[in-house]
């Protein structure tokens, strides 16, 4: 044996070959399926027996061979593994589904009209195949876009000049203290406390109870942003280097310049993902919407007077209330292509804070 061989040997003695964990793996799969079937077969226990056989079996098998610690981490490396591939099945779930049964009801007649003037005798012969599906969602995707613009407007300076007070001025004062504890407080507040705060709200200001409008459920949805873009805008600030203020200062630059040229720009691309996630978090909400801009099937381009349609509320009322009780299926299909086009929405959102955020970066590079 040569003295190459004899190193080899000596550096891989006591290691798993790199075979046995995927052929484990493949024996858990077989073994769980076997075991499923004995139940009654169901893709779950499938999955939950197949999970853990392996989790089970594979460190074992890795700690006779590698020792106790080699078996310790594969368990913990496995178990974190595991936990990725159970947090990815949701998502996949309600991606496949909304893909696969939103489609099919996505069409030009679906962007491009509204509900006016649609009735159950439209759905009716649309089932039958007597005619094409008649209505759509574009009176509800032009209130979800003023709606949500609205409530984003009055959110962002709000939440921003609050994290920067917090920041750069509070000082773990007690009006500090109070703000963070309150802004903690708003983040628990379910959605319908924040339509019925808004309605009363406004109910009280312009004296009619009966107020409904896209700028009432603009200041609901603001009620549930501000507290995500103080939290968000608050950690990034605190982590932008406090060395950078102090060059700034030592230039002779004040304070309010330093945060608007040095602070903020370093953090702006935190605070734009911050944003994003606000306005995901309330671009779906239905409660509010429901109380204080109602439901309508026509298209209300003033956010300012009369009631508007939101596709949440539009994907509720196709639901609950069919336009066809005996047709149900095509307000069913018209509710999967607006959730469809609701998370194209959030994508889209998602992808322009990304951009603003990296035109706005501070440029590293000369």
């Amino acid at each position: 044996m040569s003295s190459s061989t004899a190193v080899t040997s000596r550096l891989t003695s006591g290691q798993a070959p790199k075979w046995l964990v995927p052929a484990i793996g493949l024996g858990a799969v077989v073994l769980g399926a076997a075991l499923s079937a004995l139940i009654g077969f169901s893709i779950g226990t499938w999955a939950i027996f197949a999970g853990l056989l392996f989790v089970i079996v594979a460190p074992l098998v890795v700690s006779m061979i590698e020792g106790r610690r080699k078996g310790a981490d594969s368990f913990v490396r496995f178990l974190v593994y595991g936990a990725f591939i159970v947090a990815l099945i949701p998502l996949v779930s309600v991606i496949w589904v909304v893909l696969s049964k939103g489609i099919p009801g996505l069409s030009m007649n679906l962007l491009s009209t509204s509900m006016r003037g649609v009735t159950g005798v439209h759905d009716n012969a649309a089932a039958e195949g007597a005619g094409p599906i008649y209505g759509g969602i574009y009176h509800a995707i032009i209130g979800t876009l003023e709606i949500t613009l609205l409530a984003t407007l009055i959110s962002v300076p709000i939440g921003l000049l609050t994290s920067i007070y917090l920041v750069e001025y509070a000082k773990n004062g007690p009006l500090g203290k109070a703000i963070t504890f309150f802004v903690d407080v708003m983040t628990g507040i379910p959605s319908i406390v924040a339509g019925l705060f808004a309605a009363s709200f406004f109910a009280l200001t312009t004296g009619d109870p009966s107020e409904r409008t896209g700028l009432v459920a603009a200041v609901a949805l603001s009620v549930l942003m501000i507290p995500t873009v103080v939290r968000n805008a608050e950690e990034m600030l605190r982590i932008v280097p406090n060395e950078l203020r102090e060059a700034s200062y030592a230039l002779g630059v004040r304070k309010w310049r330093t945060i608007v040229k040095v602070v903020i720009p370093t953090a702006i691309s935190g605070i734009a993902s911050g944003v994003t996630l606000a306005i995901a978090r309330v671009i779906g909400e239905t409660a509010p919407i429901l109380v204080t801009a109602g439901f309508v099937t026509s298209i209300n381009w003033n956010a300012f007077s009369g009631w508007m349609a939101t596709l949440p509320t539009y994907i509720y009322y196709q639901i609950m209330t069919p336009t066809s009780p005996t047709a149900a299926s095509i307000s069913e299909t018209r509710a999967w292509a607006a959730a469809l086009v609701l998370i194209i929405i959030v994508m889209l959102l998602n992808l322009i804070a990304r951009a603003i955020a990296k035109f706005f970066a501070p440029k590293t590079g000369r």
